[in-house]
């Protein structure tokens, strides 16, 4: 894996942690060349972080800061090494935490939001998560929330005030994005 563009464009990362399923350097690429200028000097949360890879793709991009959470040891310690081989930890803090505990805390407020969760984590913890994001107001109004699922599996039921805003499929991912 590596970063695709921006200022740590070509930077390889740190072999994948077991048990980690990373969004694919060619989904990462058709993601954030779909959202544009949406990421330049956002503030961007990137739940379920994994490597970092997604988080990371965004500072390259432009994005102001970063928050990179994942519950698992392992994918924190690549996290942070990927932000040290990047050179871009300044801009970025890791969070070793559940999600919903994340967003339940006093995490902040973000422009984007990415949630990459194990295509095994259950709808109703899915729902859980992106309802505690709007109710807790982690997204700012107009600010983008973009969901990674396996093709197969049923669209999430997202907050009454959020609409639909795209929809790419990549392999076995769709990524779903939604405006708050």
């Amino acid at each position: 894996m590596r970063i695709v563009a921006g200022s740590a464009k070509g930077v390889r990362l740190a072999p994948v942690p077991d048990g980690t399923r990373p969004l694919a350097d060619r989904a990462r690429e058709g993601l954030f060349s779909s959202l544009g200028d949406a990421i330049r000097d956002a503030a961007v949360l990137d739940l379920f972080a994994g490597t970092g890879a997604v988080g990371i793709e965004a500072l390259s991009r432009g994005a102001e800061r970063a928050v990179l959470v994942d519950s698992g040891a392992k994918a924190v310690r690549t996290a942070r090494e990927n932000l040290d081989r990047t050179r871009l930890s300044d801009r970025a803090g890791v969070l070793r935490m559940d999600a919903l505990k994340a967003v339940q805390s006093d995490i902040g407020e973000f422009d984007v939001v990415f949630l990459d969760p194990p295509y095994g984590l259950p709808e109703s913890a899915l729902q859980a998560i992106l309802g505690e994001i709007a109710a807790r107001g982690v997204v700012v109004k107009g600010g983008l929330v973009v969901v990674t699922r396996p093709i197969k599996s049923s669209i999430p039921v997202i907050p009454v005030d959020w609409s639909p805003d795209r929809r790419l499929s990549y392999g076995d991912a769709v990524v779903l994005i939604y405006m708050a």
